[in-house]
């Protein structure tokens, strides 16, 4: 059973982002990036199927600038068997990236695709619930807990008020939440080994898929820098304040 993971090129969630003085994007100049969260635990599930038997290859797949190679091979390093990367410099939004990704699925035919829930830049939680609307493929989002036995795939979700638990006939798209699991951590032997293996890198257009972006942001914006506090002698003065100077949204 092929498995495969789709991982993205993010700053990492340490970095402190700013804004261009042109406000035409985020500054990424010597930024440090690193895998997605959210993908990272979908890279470790897979890994751990495979460990467990149930699955036989597991196949990363990045879709991005060149650079995103770096992170294909921490994928490679967490266990991963093989890394493909969909070369484009576009500006590639989820719709495209879904565009890619069930370009793939019809190529290889995974029973499983795992991908995190959302991207940490953009928040978008689309690319995931879009390839399995192309491909036509059950999905289950926000995994908390997946067991993969006898074609089919039982997930458990956080709903409001309690858990869910879902039952999906392979093949299926799965993405991941926080709590699904902790990935390990990645060794230097690990990732000495992962630079003997080469990405496969295809372009956009080797796989039919038109990625020309269908939105347009207009502008950045950092958000309005909040005001010094105020000290209060004593606990009526605070009181008044809050019934004078605070703004009720």
């Amino acid at each position: 059973m092929k498995i495969l993971a789709p991982v993205k090129r993010v700053v990492d969630y340490k970095v402190k982002v700013r804004v261009k003085s042109d406000n035409s994007g985020v500054d990424i100049a010597n930024a440090k990036m690193s895998m997605n969260p959210f993908d990272g635990i979908a890279v470790e599930e897979a890994v751990r199927l495979k460990e467990a038997g149930v699955a036989t290859e597991v196949i990363a797949v990045s879709a991005g600038v060149a650079q995103a190679q770096e992170t294909l091979r921490t994928a490679l390093a967490i266990g991963a068997d093989r890394a493909i990367l969909i070369e484009s410099n576009e500006d590639l939004q989820p719709l495209a990236v879904a565009k890619l990704l069930k370009a793939l699925v019809d190529r290889e035919q995974p029973q499983v695709v795992i991908l995190g829930k959302q991207a940490i830049d953009d928040d978008s939680n689309q690319t995931g619930q879009m390839l399995a609307a192309l491909a036509n493929l059950p999905q289950a989002t926000f995994a908390s807990k997946v067991v993969v036995a006898d074609g089919k795939a039982i997930m458990s979700r956080e709903v409001d008020g309690g858990a869910e638990t879902l039952s999906l006939k392979l093949p299926a798209v799965v993405t991941t939440d926080l709590r699904l699991n902790e990935p390990r951590y990645v060794t230097l032997p690990n990732i000495m080994k992962a630079k003997k293996k080469p990405p496969e890198t295809l372009k956009p257009e080797d796989l039919g898929v038109d990625v020309t972006p269908r939105l347009k942001t207009l502008k950045f914006a950092e958000p309005p820098r909040r005001s010094a506090g105020t000290k209060v002698p004593d606990v009526k003065t605070l009181v008044e304040k809050l019934k004078t100077d605070v703004k009720v949204l």
